[in-house]
């Protein structure tokens, strides 16, 4: 502890755990968030690698906790409905990753903002895209390039994978789980790509590690949140979350 005072000051230490906390909250409520809300407010008062590498151990576990919370044969059922998405989206996470210290991400997450702003706006004004199911399986695909590209180098994939299942009209508690399985999986290739990348080291997994325990609080609070919910209030809040986190993008790719 005491060398996590040192690298890392006790009162950003002390704000970090209040992020994380939220984080966990938004995630627990709607099953994503936890990236982005994490690292806006770990990047504000920590460079961007060390903000990457400390939502990395939260992550993992947060996924793997709402991936199972409906029992191990829902969530096989699921890896198997979208295993195309899933392997793109691991491969692409991997190769990205590796680039995440050479090229400057501010142009990224202007066009990731951008995207995720104007879809959610126009869905929150009324209009409802649709993906036939007919076409699920090969859209699996482009969105598993897109997501996994985003997120080898930004920590953040959730936003092309929400939209997709929005498309799809997938019920509240298959969307929640189809996403932490999403996020499990690129969890663990973000994390093993990063500990080759030096972004996770002995100073930075320490930290992460101390980060899950206010996320897993928020998380608990949060399910109990989700529970109560119906499916279009669910929906609307969702979309309203997802409106004001791709503007969050924006924001960090303009530098203000």
């Amino acid at each position: 502890m005491d060398q996590i005072l040192a690298d890392f000051g006790l009162v950003p230490l002390l704000v970090a755990l209040a992020i994380m906390v939220f984080a966990g909250l938004v995630k627990g409520t709607l099953g994503f968030g936890l990236p982005m809300i994490a690292i806006s407010g770990l990047g504000s008062i920590y460079a961007a690698e060390i903000a990457i590498a400390a939502l990395i151990i939260p992550t993992l576990v947060t996924n793997l906790w709402q991936g199972l919370r409906n029992g191990p044969a829902a969530a096989l059922g699921s890896l198997r409905d979208y295993w195309r998405l899933n392997l793109v989206m691991l491969v692409m996470i991997w190769a990205s990753a590796q680039l995440v210290t050479r090229i400057p991400g501010n142009m990224l997450l202007l066009l990731l903002g951008a995207v995720v702003t104007m879809f959610g706006l126009i869905q929150v004004l009324g209009w409802r895209p649709r993906v036939a199911a007919r076409h699920s399986k090969w859209m699996q695909y482009c969105v598993g390039l897109v997501s996994g590209f985003f997120g080898g180098l930004s920590g953040v994939w959730g936003p092309p994978i929400l939209l997709f299942l929005l498309s799809l009209n997938t019920p509240k508690v298959e969307l929640v789980r189809v996403q932490g399985l999403c996020f499990l999986t690129g969890s663990v290739v973000l994390g093993a790509a990063h500990l080759q990348s030096g972004v996770l080291n002995a100073s930075t997994i320490p930290f992460s590690a101390l980060l899950l325990l206010p996320t897993l609080g928020g998380m608990l609070i949060g399910f109990k949140v989700q529970d109560r919910l119906n499916q279009e209030r669910f929906r609307k809040i969702t979309l309203i979350v997802l409106v004001l986190a791709g503007a969050n993008l924006l924001r960090r790719g303009l530098g203000m």
